[in-house]
């Protein structure tokens, strides 16, 4: 009987220990799942068209999602929320996400494009893109965030910056390998 009960409490225990190792790896996906929060000194709506516009110290949320901007235009299609547009504009619109792996990933341009439904984040005009000390700069960049995913595209007077700290990376990638059994 005793054993019986200290196998209860170690499954219980290997459970918890499970869940607790498993929470940032959802908190990514967990976003998407989440209803967008708009908040601003202004908004306007348009029931027949199904349109929205936001102005005056935009902030939206989804999750761990942020957008901060002058203005935001968002459209549903067909009323559709999982198929809402996002387009925020200002001299410098701001993006944040914390990652599955628990680091924050911030982005700014004078536009940001996000459509809800394919989890795709544009940033337009003077984009740049920051996880800890690795970065990424150039006109155009489009983040696909589910798989965290980025195509970055500049116009020819300007090329494409991107700085990647090597020990970043490599703890990255260790966080990525299969523990190795050692007995092997």
């Amino acid at each position: 009987m005793k054993s019986k009960i200290e196998a209860t409490i170690i499954n219980i225990c290997i459970s918890g220990l499970c869940l607790i190792y498993s929470i940032p790896s959802l908190a990514l996906l967990r976003d998407f799942s989440q209803p967008v929060y708009i908040t601003s000194d202004k908004q306007t709506v348009d029931v027949k068209s199904n349109t929205a516009i936001a102005s005056g110290n935009v902030r939206l949320t989804q999750g761990t999602i942020r957008i901060l901007a002058v203005q935001v235009i968002m459209i549903r299609p067909n009323g559709d929320n999982k198929k809402m547009i996002v387009d925020a504009y200002g001299d410098l619109t701001t993006f944040y996400q914390m990652q599955d792996n628990n680091t924050p990933v911030q982005g700014c341009a004078k536009k940001i494009h996000y459509e809800l439904e394919s989890d795709k984040l544009e940033l337009i005009g003077d984009a740049s893109l920051k996880q800890l000390n690795s970065n990424i700069q150039c006109d155009h960049l489009t983040y696909f965030m589910k798989e965290q995913k980025i195509q970055a595209i500049s116009n020819h007077a300007k090329r494409i910056t991107t700085i990647l700290v090597p020990s970043e990376l490599q703890d990255n990638y260790k966080s990525l390998m299969p523990l190795k059994n050692k007995n092997h």
